[in-house]
C-alpha cells in the first residue's frame, strides 16, 4: 500500500535511507514497489556493521541527500529512524518511516536520540507523517530486537514515576491524559509479551502500536518525559562510555531493560528511607563539585564537558536551590511514596516478567562490569536538566548510601 499512500499526498520523489541490514529486510522491496509506481527513489545505504547516531552519520546522510525530493523515507528502526527524522526536519520535507523491528518507541516521536560531542541528547526532529509497520517484516526481526522493544516499553514504569515526582517537587507540567496513554500502551505490551517472542502477528501488531503511541505521547507532552527517565540516562551513560572508551554497548532497549530493573530497585529502597533535613543539608554542604567534575571527565570522556557546561547554566548544585527543593520534598514526602507505589511494580512481578521473556537485569548480562554501577547512577543526575530519581536521592543526601561510589 505504500505507493498509493505516497501518491495521494503528491509524493513522487523520495530519498530512501537505510543500512545494509534494513535494506535487505525491507528497503529493496520498498524501492522496487515505488519504482514500479513511477516514484523516483534516491537511496543511500549505510555500510557500517554498527551504525552510530552521531555527527558523522548525520553528515553522511546530508551529503547524499537530494534536495529535489518530496520526502525522506527511512527504512529501519532506532538509528535509521533518528537520522531520517533529522534529515527531514533540516530539509523541511515530509517523513515516511517503514519500520523493520518493534524494537523502540521513537517511531512516532518528534525528537532524535543522538550523540553530540560525546553526549547523548535528544534533538528536535520531525515526527513521521506516515508510519508503516508490516507485521510480517516486524515479526521477522532478530529476537534480541523484539526483546529490546519490550525493554524500551518497560522503561515507562520509571519514566512516569520520575515525571510525577518532579511535578510534586518542582511543579513541572504533568499531563495525566498523556500518562494514561503511556500506561495503556505499556499494559498492552506486557500482556502481549509472550506472543511477541513467539512471533505471533497479532502480538507483534499490539506491541508495535504501543511503541508508536508512546512516541506520539512524547510529541503530545512536548518532551521525552512520558517515555524516558533515569533508566534511559543509565543507558546513555553506557553509550557514552562505549563511544569514549570502546566498552560494550548493547541494543538500546536491552540497556533500558537493565536500567529499569536497577531504577525500580532503587525506588523501592527510597521507600524505606526516612527523610532527614540535617543529613541532607550536611551531605550537599560537603559536596565538592570541582572534584565531581574531574570524576565525570575520567568516567565519561569528552561527553562530560557538555554536562559540566550544562551545570554552569542550570546550577542544580546551588545550596540555596537545594534547600528550597528539600523543603518541598519533606512537605510532599507521603505523596512521593504514593506515586512510587502506584507506578513501580513489585520486585517479584518484574522478576517473573524478565525471566519469562529473557530480558537482562544486570550489567554483566550486557557485557559491563558491576563495579561501574555506582558512578553510572551518580552520573545520570548530570546528563540533562531533567529531575530524575538520582537527583531525588542526591537532594535527600542518600545517593551514596543507596548506591555507594
Amino acid at each position: 500500500d505504500l505507493p498509493a499512500l505516497l501518491l495521494t499526498r503528491g509524493i513522487r520523489r523520495v530519498f530512501l535511507l537505510a543500512d545494509k541490514n534494513t535494506y535487505t529486510a525491507a528497503g529493496e522491496r520498498v524501492a522496487s514497489l515505488l519504482e514500479e509506481a513511477k516514484i523516483a527513489v534516491r537511496a543511500y545505504v549505510f555500510e557500517e556493521e554498527r551504525l552510530a547516531p552521531n555527527e558523522s552519520a548525520v553528515g553522511l546522510a546530508m551529503m547524499h541527500f537530494d534536495p529535489s525530493v518530496d520526502a525522506v523515507l527511512g527504512v529501519g528502526s532506532g538509528v535509521i529512524n533518528d537520522l531520517s527524522k533529522i534529515v527531514a526536519h533540516a530539509s523541511g520535507k515530509s517523513y515516511i518511516c517503514v519500520a523493520t523491528a518493534p524494537s523502540m518507541d521513537g517511531y512516532a516521536s518528534a525528537t532524535s536520540s543522538m550523540s553530540v560531542a560525546g553526549l547523548k541528547t535528544s534533538l528536535p526532529s520531525r515526527c513521521a507523517d506516515i508510519l508503516v509497520g508490516d507485521t510480517d517484516i516486524l515479526a521477522s526481526a532478530p529476537m534480541e530486537m523484539l526483546r529490546a522493544g519490550l525493554g524500551d516499553m518497560l522503561a515507562k514504569y520509571i519514566a512516569l514515576c520520575d515525571w510525577r515526582v518532579s511535578h510534586l517537587i518542582n511543579g513541572e507540567t504533568y499531563d495525566e491524559s498523556v500518562a494514561a496513554t503511556v500506561r495503556a500502551s505499556l499494559q498492552k505490551c506486557v500482556a502481549n509479551a509472550d506472543g511477541l517472542l513467539s512471533r505471533n502477528a497479532d502480538a507483534v501488531a499490539a506491541v508495535f502500536e504501543g511503541l508508536a503511541l508512546c512516541g506520539a505521547a512524547m510529541k503530545m507532552a512536548g518532551s521525552s518525559r512520558p517515555a524516558s527517565g533515569v533508566e534511559h540516562y543509565l543507558s546513555h551513560v553506557w553509550d557514552m562510555r562505549g563511544e569514549a572508551f570502546g566498552t560494550p554497548v548493547a541494543l538500546h532497549g536491552l540497556q533500558c531493560a537493565v536500567g529499569t530493573y536497577i531504577a525500580a530497585d532503587l525506588y523501592q529502597k527510597v521507600k524505606g528511607v526516612t527523610p532527614e533535613r540535617e543529613r541532607a543539608l550536611a551531605f550537599v554542604g560537603s559536596f565538592d563539585y570541582a572534584a565531581w567534575a574531574k570524576t565525570l571527565r575520567a568516567f565519561l570522556g569528552k561527553g562530560a564537558d557538555a554536562m559540566i557546561a550544562l551545570e554552569e547554566k542550570e546550577r542544580k548544585y546551588d545550596k540555596k536551590k537545594h534547600a528550597s527543593r528539600l523543603a518541598r520534598i519533606l512537605s510532599v514526602w507521603q505523596d512521593i511514596l504514593r506515586v512510587i507505589d502506584e507506578e513501580i511494580p513489585d520486585r517479584a512481578v518484574l522478576d517473573a516478567l524478565y525471566e519469562r521473556v529473557g530480558l537482562p537485569k544486570s550489567l554483566p548480562e550486557i557485557g559491563l562490569d558491576d563495579a561501574i554501577l555506582p558512578l553510572t547512577v551518580a552520573a545520570t543526575k548530570d546528563i540533562r536538566d531533567k529531575y530524575v530519581l538520582s537527583r531525588l536521592c542526591f537532594d535527600l543526601g542518600i545517593l551514596d548510601a543507596l548506591c555507594p561510589v
